[in-house]
């Protein structure tokens, strides 16, 4: 067990549920660090992609399923009988703590789902909150709650160091690394879900890996709008006739989806609700930022004015904002996890209002947050949270801002202002 390791919000999650449930499968995209986790409760460890594993496995797949337990299957698709393997094993046995299942690819669909059998646990990169960032004094499962606990607490993280983590990644294990380093993996890891991961998840050769990484580049920019596929195809291939088809495009997206390299933020659509005319476009945000950042060719200077007059302002405030949104969008979903909630986005379909993350508990009551690139909150800056307060009324539990700002407060109509560096789970 690595001496460094950092706990995750997830860990507590497990540990919840592992006592209870005789399987578990961790997913997430490659890097975010599921394989140390799940060690770390594990007994009896295979490891898939380790040297003449698979040939092993692949010649006698019941070796999966045995040894003490709990049993870790890591990257489990690689052998996709593994995961039958396993839900047998729990209908002959289903003892709790039995097996850890760890996957970079979601369930192929000829595959049985395991329901009832085979709990799904989501594993993101890693929240500001767990890179040790700051030490979190607003609790987003308080604030679900519905209680509208007092704000408090200052943090000395500013702008410069938001971008920084917009850049330096949640992967854990890419974080310490020199900036040419870590610019070389994250190229390198980029390039193997464009020319590997995406061929073995579609079963065909990806015969415009140029292509496909312009328009991945195309969705990066798109980062936290709503922007339709057919527009990221157009601005991917500027000027020419011959466009990939649209069939093309869907299949590649679903694969990168199923890979969890893409993480689309679902539209908000309330059921219970006297609400209309809200838009169901998804967001669109990559596993991490520094994805994007990445595939845009940006580091921190370039979202940055890094000049020595006045204060440190965005160079691009429209890509420096789209990208804090989606660190904090990630930092919300990892939180709403532990606190079992769900989040998606509200907009209406002319676009009148929005809300950057709708934090829903299962009563359907919700807490809503807006995302603010800037140190300060104005009136202007809540007149979407003030209108969904109005609409929902108690249905409303909370409704904060988010900012780069250096302290947590409630203005006098209630609304909360929070550092995205002092939000934690």
């Amino acid at each position: 067990m690595p001496d460094d390791y950092r706990q995750r919000v997830v860990d507590d999650e497990l540990d919840a549920l592992l006592p209870s449930l005789p399987a578990l499968a961790l997913e997430g995209a490659k890097g975010v660090g599921k394989t140390a986790t799940a060690r770390r409760r594990s007994r009896t460890v295979h490891e898939l992609d380790a040297p003449g594993a698979l040939e092993l496995f692949e010649a006698d797949p019941r070796r999966l399923v045995a040894g003490e337990s709990p049993v870790l299957v890591d990257e489990w698709q690689r052998v996709p009988a593994s995961w039958d393997l396993v839900r047998r094993a729990v209908d002959d046995d289903p003892s709790p703590a039995r097996f850890i299942l760890t996957g970079s690819a979601s369930t192929a669909e000829e595959t049985h789902s395991g329901a009832g059998r085979i709990v799904r646990v989501r594993m993101r990169p890693m929240a500001l909150s767990e890179r040790g960032v700051s030490e979190p004094t607003v609790s987003l499962r308080e604030l679900v709650t519905g209680g509208r606990p007092p704000l408090a607490g200052s943090t000395d993280i500013a702008l410069d160091r938001y971008a920084e983590e917009i850049c330096r990644s949640g992967f854990p294990g890419l974080r310490r690394l020199p900036d040419r380093a870590l610019r070389a993996q994250l190229d390198g890891y980029l390039e193997r879900v464009i020319d590997h991961d995406l061929e073995a998840e579609v079963g065909q050769p990806v015969r415009a890996a140029g292509a496909l990484r312009r328009w991945l580049t195309a969705y990066g920019a798109a980062t936290a709008t709503t922007a339709a596929y057919d527009v990221i195809r157009d601005a991917a291939t500027p000027g020419e006739r011959d466009k990939p088809a649209k069939a093309t495009a869907l299949a590649y997206r679903d694969a990168l989806e199923r890979l969890w390299i893409l993480d689309p933020l679902p539209a908000w659509l309330p059921t219970l609700s006297h609400l209309r005319r809200l838009g169901s476009a998804p967001r669109h945000h990559l596993a991490d930022p520094a994805l994007a950042a990445r595939l845009l060719g940006v580091e921190t200077a370039a979202l940055l004015d890094a000049g020595t007059r006045g204060p440190l302002t965005p160079r691009d405030g429209t890509l420096l904002g789209q990208l804090f949104e989606s660190l904090v969008t990630l930092d919300v979903r990892v939180y709403a996890q532990a606190a079992e909630a769900r989040v998606g986005h509200l907009r209406t379909h002319g676009g009148e209002h929005e809300v950057d993350l709708i934090v829903e508990r299962g009563d359907h009551r919700v807490v809503a947050i807006e995302v603010k690139l800037a140190h300060t909150v104005r009136d202007d800056d809540v007149r979407h949270l003030r209108w969904l307060r109005d609409q929902r009324g108690d249905d409303v539990l909370d409704a904060i801002v988010v900012t780069t700002g250096g302290d947590a407060y409630r203005r006098p109509d209630g609304i909360g202002v929070v550092p995205a560096a002092l939000l934690g789970p």
